[in-house]
């Protein structure tokens, strides 16, 4: 892990992005504390994902279509608790 103040990332961050793609994580730190991180993105996939691989392990129930109660429909839009 790499630890950076917000000055020396933004001035250096070429620098360490061959770090990050190598597998380092980067802490960008304000006045010492951590406030981001940094992390390299998941390498892609040389094979596309199979299509169906749970088929038959689980069934959906009818009542998963029906309409949310209103109290949780609330929730959702902001109108909750």
């Amino acid at each position: 892990m790499i630890r950076l103040n917000i000055h020396e990332a933004k001035t250096h961050l070429s620098k360490y992005l061959k770090r990050l793609r190598e597998g380092d994580r980067i802490v960008i730190c304000r006045r010492n504390e951590p406030i981001a991180e940094i992390v390299p993105l998941p390498k892609h996939r040389k094979t596309p994902r199979p299509i169906g691989i749970a088929k038959g392990k689980f069934t959906i129930p009818p009542s998963f279509f029906e309409p949310l109660p209103a109290d949780i429909q609330a929730a959702f839009e902001g109108r909750g608790k």
